[in-house]
């Protein structure tokens, strides 16, 4: 398991991309997951989509275990939103590949997400809280969206220019 590098903004042109879906979860995906799942680990953080690795596969890991709890990770392979309630609430959320940066967001307070697991075997999952905040924020990186993307113009327009800024003074 191989902790790997994060993509970070300003580098929207890798973080953009729309991940394609797995054909099958065989050992090549297996050994994604347990590298993207140490690399979360590493950050730290609570979810990670394969794209902020560089890596345009619908895959996601979250473990939303806290500090001294046994880990509980989750492996989603071609995760699907196939039903979100009417009801919202707002987090605050962050990212790995927006570090440093948090800012409250509405979304949906209930999902249902379908996918496949380390084995290849489907599931469904109906999520609430912090659960489906992070199932909806990871699902959003595999279609390219970032939760700035929810903000006001002008505050994500300053997130950009603070990270172009701090990656021209190599400070990324």
């Amino acid at each position: 398991m191989a902790v790997k590098p994060i993509i970070k903004l300003p580098d929207e042109k890798i973080l953009r991309q729309k991940s394609v879906p797995l054909k099958t979860v065989d050992e090549e995906a297996r050994k994604l997951f347990d590298d993207m799942l140490s690399t979360m680990y590493d950050a730290p953080g609570i979810g990670l989509a394969a794209i902020q690795i560089g890596v345009p596969r619908r895959q996601v890991v979250i473990d939303l275990a806290r500090e001294g709890e046994d880990p509980k990770p989750l492996f989603l392979a071609n995760p699907e939103i196939i039903w979100s309630s009417e009801a919202r609430s707002d987090y605050e959320e962050g990212c790995l590949s927006i570090p440093e940066f948090f800012e409250m967001v509405e979304r949906p307070s209930e999902v249902k997400v379908r996918y496949l697991d380390r084995k290849g075997e489907p599931h469904e999952i109906h999520a609430n809280g912090v659960m489906a905040t992070c199932l909806q924020h990871e699902i959003d990186h595999l279609n390219g969206v970032l939760f700035i993307d929810y903000i006001s113009k002008l505050k994500r327009d300053r997130v950009l220019k603070k990270f172009l800024k701090a990656d021209k003074l190599g400070k990324l």
